[in-house]
């Protein structure tokens, strides 16, 4: 009788002594891609697992400049063969079937996709992926050629952080010591000092929800913190307030802060399906809380308002009495500058019209944030000055903040008339400003 556990072993060692070869070399570019040609064949599918491990490994030690050879050659070697996909045109036209159908997808999909994800099966595959693909990014912007490359790790990604496969987990101050640190760590809108700060967000009057993916132990995805309040928050400052402990009357859930925590999957939806889900939370946990929004940052504001040239900006401001907001251009703007206030009206008009009316090849915002939630389905609410009366509020839009509001009964429309329309949709107190 044959022993399972050692017909196992005795594959694996076989395949140890395949793949290990002698004339494997650390940091070289031959190597790796040999050993990819074989984790791509046949002998790949037996011993997959093993060839996976090696290529991942020869990966994280390779030079930045070898990663971005790497890259480029995998990109080539790898990419569809016209004149196969030529051919498997030919037939499914004379014989339209499931069969030429699919071999005519195998044929224009290449081979880059199935290289990645057969480096999946190494040990923590996803988390050298979702790196190499961190590392991808910071050369994609002088290496256009790579965009496919992208495209193919962000179709992958896609499938693999399916929000079904995802667990959303609640964060409170008895969450793993490990996990919590990783939460100050990942911060990216409004950053925590230490624990005590994080302990603040933490508190009653707070809810903080992240999704975990099972390939990645211990590290949140994505997280959104929410403040209750009564009406939508109009200040950070206020909302990172101590708490006072007393009770209040919350009717609205405001979101202040989204983080996507893993670089390697950026521009992979996943904002969108988290924010849908803990509004489902919230309104299972606390029925009261009637409404849902935003205090969001604007970032981008300050960069677009340096470009603009003069005359555009009297345009845009038009029948607003004091037009002078030069000052937001002059190098001797300080934190809590009177004049912000003083000119409230200008520079909301201005904040309005870019959000509104700036637009992007695609015919949408420039606004990476609007994008997104428009996108959801929230209207522009509100326009709030001296939000965030910060440094780095400052730098990102002189301490300006906006509201979107989720108006449940209408957010499938307003997500329809976006995405089908570009329109975007404001509040009767934004309408007065455009």
């Amino acid at each position: 009788m044959f022993n399972l556990k050692q017909i196992i072993s005795s594959i694996a060692d076989a395949g140890q002594k395949i793949f290990n070869r002698s004339d494997i070399k650390k940091n070289d570019i031959n190597s790796i891609l040999d050993l990819c040609d074989d984790l791509i064949s046949n002998k790949g599918a037996a011993f997959g697992i093993t060839v996976a491990r090696d290529v991942t490994k020869l990966y994280q030690i390779l030079s930045p400049e070898n990663k971005l050879i790497f890259f480029k050659r995998i990109n080539e070697k790898y990419k569809a063969n016209f004149t196969e996909v030529d051919e498997a045109i030919n037939l499914y036209k004379i014989s339209p079937n499931e069969k030429t159908l699919a071999n005519l997808f195998k044929a224009s999909s290449g081979k880059r996709r199935e290289l990645f994800t057969r480096m999946n099966m190494a040990p923590n595959g996803t988390s050298i992926i979702i790196e190499l693909r961190e590392d991808l990014l910071k050369v994609l912007k002088d290496n256009k050629d790579l965009k496919v490359l992208d495209d193919d790790l962000r179709y992958l990604f896609k499938g693999w952080f399916n929000p079904g496969f995802l667990k959303l987990e609640k964060i409170t101050w008895d969450t793993k010591a490990a996990v919590l640190e990783k939460i100050i760590q990942y911060e990216r809108v409004h950053q925590m000092k230490d624990m005590n700060e994080l302990k603040r967000r933490l508190g009653e009057d707070r809810r903080f929800f992240s999704y975990f993916h099972p390939a990645l132990e211990d590290e949140p995805i994505i997280f959104v913190q929410v403040a209750l309040t009564k009406g939508l928050g109009k200040s950070i400052q206020e909302l990172m307030k101590p708490s006072n402990d007393e009770k209040k009357n919350y009717d609205t859930a405001t979101f202040y802060s989204i983080s996507n925590c893993q670089e390697g999957l950026s521009r992979v939806t996943l904002g969108n399906f988290l924010i849908k889900r803990v509004v489902y939370e919230i309104q299972e946990e606390l029925p009261h809380i009637k409404n849902f929004g935003t205090l969001s940052p604007l970032p981008g504001f300050v960069d677009w308002l340096s470009y603009v040239e003069e005359p555009k900006i009297k345009n845009i401001l038009a029948n607003i009495k004091n037009q002078d907001v030069s000052f937001l251009k002059s190098k001797d703007l300080k934190l809590g500058d009177s004049r912000i206030i003083e000119n409230k009206e200008a520079i909301t008009k201005l904040v309005a019209h870019y959000i509104v009316n700036e637009k992007n090849q695609q015919g949408l915002p420039v606004n990476d944030v609007s994008r997104f939630h428009l996108g959801n389905g929230a209207i522009v609410e509100d326009i709030v000055i001296n939000a965030n009366v910060s440094e780095q509020g400052y730098k990102r839009a002189f301490g300006v903040m906006v509201n979107y509001l989720y108006e449940l009964k209408s957010i499938e429309k307003n997500h329809e008339d976006y995405m089908n329309n570009n329109k975007v949709i404001v509040s009767d107190k934004i309408k007065k400003y455009l």
